[in-house]
């Protein structure tokens, strides 16, 4: 029998101190995965059982992550019981998050997800999740963190980077909405200074003394009392994958309240301690708005936070990969597998997009999608994210063939049917590009002596109607399998041809066309019949000239070094040197952009390029140019400067115009054999301002233009680079331009007079954490990027630009079905031959439409200053689905707040409060 505890003298004027057991678990940095489990495992072992035998006295926090729980239970399935017990009486205290992300690398519905994961499994196990935003190491902080945290009921924030600090430690957060949170910012060293203070954890020299630790812990306590206004104090004993250590542990709970320990200290949670600064939020006084981006203080302030910016840019093919995921996931699999659910009966998708969300969170902790570790923990999650990539294709390409299968009427033996799909809330009318995969038995035509056979066909729209088509390219004799649930696959072989055409497709929804084998002539006694041309006029093409082209309003000219010359027809504006690349050395890690004194910088506005015209007709115009860069071939860290062995640094850009299009695509592909090393594209765009416009999660936030003025004072620098998630746009009211780029993190409008907007490509650095450096941080081989340049004349289309960045990222789908692939597929056989499942209008963009339950919920936002009125349109939905009949806000645990409202003759209307988040859920009954 265990003695009892000595009782504690009665507390008088003792001040509470709430001492909060965790480590933060970076779950892969420095070592990779399955290393840093097996110190998990370890540190939970001994955790369990100090708990259980009451050597602990109070719960221990799992780094505000579920994952962990995850990670020990499959080495130790045995203990599964054990641990139930213990997060269900408190003893472990497990989330909100499933894992610790960055905040700027992944979407504002990846945050969410992240979050109601986290959560799930909490309850899984039996209890209720914290409640506590921890968020102690991230790399700054969006604006609309405050309000996505109240939506799940969390009680406030505890932070670090992004901030300056200050003699406080309490603050009020107010969000881009308004929402104001508690937030308590750790002290100098963050969340490792307990452990660097009193435990002396950097210090290895130093072994624990009794009279030291206590000697230490005395002045710990009055450096945390004398900056925090509640009365509360926090002791966070939670270090970089730190166990905690029993003799500072016993050594702090032997000291008992009175005139020489003036603190009545507990083993609590980080819920009890926001719980206790709340009993007394009237004393905190300070409030900071916004987003939380500011960089390491003034020198004489003794504090250790960095906010890392250059992670924006590091090992860019994550981020790419990450953003394709995201749009796979929340734009097609989801709402298109809704669409397959209510429209054909399509059933079971939940659960694989359950596990491919699982696959692509795993790989959202903040140093891994930062590309800041190891090569290892880097190559680990190509796996990842092709397990995700896999299950969502998988699960789409299912949805969209079922909604081609049930489109009423018949597949004729020499016809395909092509379903395609538009995945934006907007209905889209313009030149697109499909290939066609033409079966190889049908005929082909020839021009002249027959040099080149052309498979001849026609397209018909949904209604009929002739559609013209440009030819743009053909991929002849390929092989492709037809998959059967009974039988073994079936190998045939088609002709693919990529074609453009213009066509209107529904909002959310779809449109069918036929492709149709062209005419032959008849056969005659002296002559086979023969394979008549299939040809569309060809003239007026949008090329002006072997090196410009021009639509309804834009005008593009190449330039001899292969910059753009950009003409704005409707407001009279020109920019030029466009699609300008700068090189410039990059001497840094995944962490930061390293600046060399003795650099060099090179741009391609001296170089020389090659133009080609690829595409010319009335529906689009595409240019190659071929820019070779020669550049330094690495960096000399002997003697810090670049080398004097050159390298040529291959630039290669499809150039696209559309007719009727408002922007100029451009698709640059590098062959990177440079080392050492940062590429940018940039745009000057002649604007007169002083701030510009980027989206975020949720946002869209404006920025100065200008660096601070005392920047030169700071310890860690504050640099032009920033934080996007799609997009980037500066205007004065007379001319704008805006760069549409999902996937790349990272730009900058430049504080020059001709406000260059800087698109970073890429940078290829050497550095790794622990190491003597590593080759795959420099990024070698072919590296492919997509963008448009968006030039306008007023304030920018925040709507459509977020529109736009959805648009280039998710793109647009379409699958072929021949007679042969319709019983495959087909559940029913009457759906029209277009349709929309959901449009969404004024001013609201969303970014998630998914069936959960037997409810479709919406997720949509307002990224402008002025509350709106949002209208989600039904009406044109086919007759198969059944239309909702009432709407309700529920908050992002899924949880109803409000009344409900009613759907009337298919449109649900509802307030919107500037940058507002709403989530929507429509019901049948």
């Amino acid at each position: 029998m265990k003695a009892p505890r000595p009782s504690r003298p009665a507390k008088t004027n003792a001040r509470p101190a709430i001492y909060v057991l965790s480590t933060h678990w970076d779950r892969e940095w420095y070592q990779p995965f399955q290393l840093y489990r097996q110190r998990l495992v370890h540190l939970l072992d001994r955790a369990i059982d100090d708990i259980a035998s009451g050597t602990l006295r109070g719960p221990f926090t799992t780094d505000g992550q579920a994952i962990l729980l995850e990670d020990y239970l499959e080495v130790r399935p045995e203990r599964e019981a054990q641990v139930r017990k213990l997060v269900r009486a408190g003893r472990l205290k497990v989330g909100p998050w499933f894992v610790l992300p960055d905040e700027w690398l992944v979407s504002g519905e990846s945050i969410i997800r992240n979050l109601q994961l986290g959560r799930k499994i909490a309850r899984d196990f039996g209890a209720e999740p914290s409640n506590a935003g921890f968020v102690c190491d991230l790399f700054g902080h969006i604006g609309q963190l405050p309000q996505i945290f109240a939506g799940f009921g969390l009680k406030g924030a505890l932070v670090w980077r992004g901030i300056e600090p200050t003699p406080r430690a309490h603050f009020w957060w107010q969000g881009a909405d308004g929402t104001r949170i508690a937030c308590y910012r750790f002290p100098r060293t963050g969340y490792c200074d307990y452990a660097a203070d009193v435990r002396h954890s950097t210090q290895h020299e130093i072994k624990f003394d009794r009279t030291r630790a206590d000697r230490d812990l005395d002045a710990y306590l009055k450096k945390e009392g004398d900056r925090s206004d509640p009365d509360a104090i926090l002791v966070f004993d939670g270090g970089d994958h730190l166990e905690y250590d029993l003799d500072y542990y016993k050594a702090l709970f032997a000291r008992r309240p009175g005139a020489d320990f003036p603190y009545d200290l507990k083993h609590g949670t980080l819920d009890d301690y926001l719980d206790a600064v709340l009993r007394q939020s009237d004393r905190v006084k300070e409030v900071v708005s916004g987003e939380l981006r500011a960089t390491g203080g003034q020198p004489n302030i003794v504090d250790q936070q960095w906010l890392i910016p250059g992670v924006l840019s590091s090992r860019v093919w994550i981020k790419q990969a990450n953003v394709r995921c995201q749009h796979l996931l929340c734009h097609w699999a989801e709402p298109f597998g809704a669409m397959a659910s209510s429209l054909c009966g399509v059933q079971g998708h939940g659960g694989f997009l359950n596990v491919a969300w699982h696959w692509l969170l795993m790989n959202h902790p903040h140093d891994s999608i930062c590309g800041c570790s190891i090569d290892a923990v880097h190559e680990d999650m190509k796996y990842r994210f092709a397990q995700c990539e896999q299950i969502g294709e998988a699960t789409t390409l299912e949805s969209l063939q079922a909604l081609a299968a049930a489109v009423q009427g018949d597949i004729g033996a020499r016809e395909l049917r092509v379903l395609v799909a538009n995945p934006l809330t907007r209905a889209l009318d313009e030149p697109v590009e499909l290939t066609l995969q033409i079966p190889v038995e049908w005929g082909c035509f020839n021009e002249f002596f027959g040099f080149e056979p052309k498979p001849g066909f026609r397209i018909l729209a949904a209604d009929g109607t002739e559609v013209p088509y440009q030819r743009l390219a053909q991929d002849m004799n390929r092989g492709k399998a037809r998959i059967y649930r009974e039988q073994f696959p079936q190998g045939y072989r088609t002709n693919d041809i990529t074609v453009a055409l213009r066509l209107a497709v529904p909002a959310l929804g779809y449109t069918t066309l036929t492709v149709r084998e062209g005419e032959t002539t008849a056969r005659d006694h002296v002559l086979p019949a023969a394979m008549l041309p299939t040809r569309h006029p060809a003239v007026p093409g949008l090329a002006t000239s072997e090196r410009a082209m021009e639509n309804e309003h834009l005008g593009v000219v190449i330039e001899a070094n292969g910059t753009l010359t950009l003409t704005d027809k409707r407001s009279s504006e020109t920019y030029r040197r466009l699609l300008t690349f700068e090189d410039i050395a990059d001497i840094g890690d995944g962490w930061f952009h390293g600046e060399a004194v003795n650099d060099q910088a090179f741009v391609s506005t001296a170089s020389a390029s090659d133009i080609a015209l690829v595409s010319n007709g009335p529906l689009l115009a595409r240019f190659r140019i071929r820019t070779t860069l020669r550049v330094p071939a690495e960096f000399r860290f002997d003697r810090m400067v670049r080398s004097e062995q050159f390298a040529e640094l291959v630039i290669d850009s499809l150039v696209t115009l559309r007719r009727g299009a408002d922007r100029v695509e451009v698709r640059t592909t590098v062959q990177n054999q440079v080392r050492d090393h940062r590429l940018r594209v940039l745009l000057p765009t002649g604007v007169q301002a002083s701030t510009y416009l980027a989206d975020s999660a949720f946002d869209v936030v404006e920025r100065p233009i200008a660096l601070p003025s005392d920047n030169h004072t700071r310890r860690e620098l504050a640099v032009e680079t920033c934080a996007q998630q799609s997009w980037t746009a500066v205007a004065d009211g007379q001319r704008g331009l805006a760069v549409v780029a999902p996937g790349l993190m990272e730009t900058a409008v430049r504080d020059v007079p001709d406000r260059t907007l800087a698109l970073t490509l890429f940078r290829a650095t050497r550095r790794t954490v622990f190491t003597d450096g590593q080759p795959n941080g420099q990024l070698q081989g072919e590296l492919v990027f997509n963008y448009w340049i968006v030039p306008g004349g007023g304030p920018a289309d925040r709507v459509g630009l977020c529109e736009q960045g959805i648009q280039l990222g998710a793109g647009l789908r379409a699958v072929q079905l021949g007679a042969l692939d319709v019983p495959i597929h087909a559940r029913r056989r009457d759906l029209p031959a277009h349709g929309s499942f959901l449009a969404v209008a004024g001013g609201a963009v969303v970014s998630s439409a998914r069936e959960r339950g037997d409810a479709l919920e919406v997720r949509l936002f307002n990224p402008g200053t002025a509350a709106i009125t949002a209208t989600c349109d039904f009406r044109d939905r086919p007759t198969a689905a059944k239309a909702p009949r009432s709407w309700q806000r529920v908050n992002l645990d899924g949880a109803p707040v409000g009344r409900r409202g009613p759907v009337n003759r298919g449109l649900a209307t509802f307030e919107l409060k500037a940058k507002e988040i709403a989530t929507i859920r429509f019901a049948a009954e």
